[in-house]
């Protein structure tokens, strides 16, 4: 008999702020792929977004994961990727996990966006040695255009793509960030106790006014 073998949801980003777009894909995932546990990866340096002016700290992403996934027993933090050292890079972590861990598969979840353009990724064939890539569904992409990106992408790099059927929450941590600035309220989008952090630390050059 084979040893019975763990599935690692993983979803990475700035986190910044952690909002419920990220919160739904992650126990959808959880529920369609029968995963025991998702992470939740923040980014301590993403090469892709190395001006960061204006964003909260590293510790501060942190702290805002942490208060978001607390009521659910399967998200957890992982904090392998919030290092001082260089850019993080996601063929480099995922390759790590898989050393470490032989007995896991993993499964990298990502949007739809990022599916297609995904080939400007660092590493994209190495990334898909080391886990299964799951897109999540856009409601402004027909689920047709993502399945033949994903059979591409396979075809290109001789990974497994999923795609995550879900109903896409259409909200970036961009667009919180300038609500913040422009005195809007994140209620309903962010979860209470990030918001209260977000308050309480003044974080995004926020003014009081979050109800």
């Amino acid at each position: 008999m084979g040893v019975d073998r763990k599935k690692i949801g993983i979803m990475g980003g700035t986190f910044d702020p952690i909002h419920v777009g990220h919160l739904i894909l992650g126990e959808k995932a959880y529920e369609q792929l029968n995963l025991d546990k998702v992470w939740f990866m923040p980014s301590g340096n993403p090469p892709h977004k190395r001006n960061r002016d204006g964003c909260a700290s590293d510790e501060q992403r942190v702290e805002m994961v942490k208060r978001a996934i607390s009521g659910n027993p399967h998200f957890e933090l992982s904090l392998i990727e919030m290092n001082e050292d260089g850019y993080t890079y996601s063929y480099r972590t995922l390759e790590t996990l898989k050393e470490q861990n032989p007995d896991t598969d993993y499964y990298f979840i990502i949007g739809a966006d990022s599916l297609y353009s995904f080939a400007t990724w660092k590493e994209p064939a190495r990334i898909c040695g080391a886990c299964t890539v799951v897109a999540a569904s856009r409601n402004h992409v027909p689920a047709e255009s993502l399945d033949q990106q994903m059979t591409f992408l396979s075809q290109q790099y001789g990974g497994c793509f999923i795609r995550l059927d879900t109903m896409n929450i259409d909200v970036s941590s961009r667009h919180l960030r300038q609500w913040l600035q422009e005195g809007k309220s994140l209620r309903y989008y962010v979860p209470d106790s990030v918001i209260e952090y977000i308050r309480k630390n003044n974080i995004y050059q926020t003014e009081n006014r979050l109800v």
